[in-house]
């Protein structure tokens, strides 16, 4: 038989009577209230720890996100570039590697820089020369038309502008603007630059304020002219369907395409910048979580500060046969209260916030007068948010463990109370 079966007046652990004792000393009487907002900092330290924790990291995961299906919204997953010269045949070749097992969709393109100008001023732009199949393919693109159509854009002289070099510019469909290229002819007086002025047929909304600033779309074969490379391409961009399985395709690649090439994925384009994302996000989680940790360090030092004015309390309770064990289940249900309850308040505040993150990100722009989160400077147009369930549990586990380790010396310190040391002075 058990000590709590064999002996009368004795309970089992964590019973019933140990949780109304550990409840009544979270509840302060007058001479405690310094106790208590000790317990009330500890509580609101844990639930702003917490809550700042799941707020950044889902922050940065919706950042990272949105830039990585951007990005590579519109730049696919690997370039594929010829080493022995122009790619003359690139309707064959791009016909094969779109046939390939994960790629889904092979664009061919042209590619130069171009000075845009207009009657209200000029800007520096990448001009891509692309089919209109491919270009409506492209769902960072076509999905994305504010204004006109890419209905015909193949048969037209015109092109598709972003949103921020229109408004920039002020430009509308319809009016034409001017490219000129640095790379013209060659005439006796030495190279002309190549200057042509084409209509905007449609102006469009990635989101990302680099592209929609710098982007035009021309038709491939106007595009052809343009830069003088009638019947070749430059490149050829691969968009495939598993993007960190980027690697395993390289092989394919290369046999399918049937001449020598230079590969290069989205990893090695943007390794810097999404390796300083992921830094960022390592460094910021560890940084915050200090907020908890000094919360959770509260935690101790009201619980020392409990046991120490509930001395009496804790002697006539072992007097009247207590157990060491029943002590310091008491002092532990009693400061790991703060961290579940703190933990779960800051997981409520923390998931409240993220639901709402852009319509307080401008209820704040508009009370501070201030453009928070400007897309000139983070990319994107809106603050993004993505929770990770499994860092959110990380989270929730780092807390509890934290609160549940910060109250297990102070509860064995009361355990350790020598009931006759206690009443002595009493």
């Amino acid at each position: 038989m058990t000590e709590a079966a064999s002996s009368p007046g004795k309970t089992g652990p964590f019973s019933i009577a140990e949780r109304m004792l550990a409840g009544r000393y979270l509840r302060s009487k007058r001479r405690e209230t310094f106790i208590s907002v000790i317990s009330g900092f500890s509580f609101v330290g844990i639930v702003l720890g917490v809550a700042t924790l799941i707020i950044v990291m889902a922050v940065m995961n919706g950042f990272r996100a949105e830039l990585l299906d951007r990005i590579l919204g519109l730049n696919g997953h690997m370039i594929v570039s010829p080493l022995d010269g122009d790619l003359s045949d690139y309707p064959a070749v791009s016909d094969r590697l779109s046939k390939l097992d994960g790629v889904e969709l092979a664009v061919p393109l042209i590619e130069g820089q171009a000075l845009v100008s207009s009657g209200q001023g000029g800007t520096g732009a990448l001009v891509r020369g692309i089919r209109e199949d491919d270009l409506k393919k492209m769902p960072s693109v076509a999905g994305n038309i504010s204004y006109g159509s890419l209905d015909g854009f193949d048969g037209s002289e015109s092109v598709a502008i972003g949103i921020r070099m229109a408004n920039s510019m002020g430009l509308r469909v319809g009016d034409n603007i001017t490219l000129i290229s640095p790379e013209g002819d060659v005439t006796p007086f030495g190279t002309v630059p190549r200057v042509k002025a084409y209509p905007i047929k449609a102006i469009f909304e990635v989101g990302m304020s680099e592209y929609d600033s710098t982007f035009v779309f021309m038709p491939l074969a106007e595009a052809q002219l343009y830069f003088n490379s009638e019947g070749t391409v430059n490149i050829i961009e691969l968009f495939v369907s598993d993007p960190d399985a980027i690697q395993q395709l390289r092989e394919p690649i290369e046999t399918a395409a049937q001449r020598p090439l230079f590969l290069t994925d989205w990893t090695q384009r943007n390794a810097t910048f999404f390796s300083a994302l992921q830094v960022e996000r390592n460094v910021m989680f560890l940084i915050l979580t200090l907020i908890v940790l000094v919360a959770a360090l509260n935690i101790v030092s009201g619980l020392f500060m409990l046991v120490k004015d509930k001395g009496k309390d804790i002697a006539i309770l072992r007097t009247m046969g207590a157990t060491r064990g029943a002590i310091m289940r008491i002092f532990f249900m009693t400061g790991a209260a703060i961290g579940v309850f703190g933990t779960i308040a800051g997981v409520a505040l923390g998931i409240l916030v993220c639901l709402n993150v852009e319509t307080i990100r401008q209820f704040f722009s508009w009370l501070s007068g201030t453009t928070l989160f400007n897309p000139e400077l983070y990319f994107l147009s809106q603050l993004p948010a993505k929770m990770d369930p499994w860092e959110t549990i990380m989270v929730i586990l780092m807390s509890l463990s934290l609160s549940f380790l910060a109250t297990l010396f102070p509860a064995w310190r009361a355990a350790r109370l020598d009931p006759v040391e206690a009443l002595r002075y009493e």
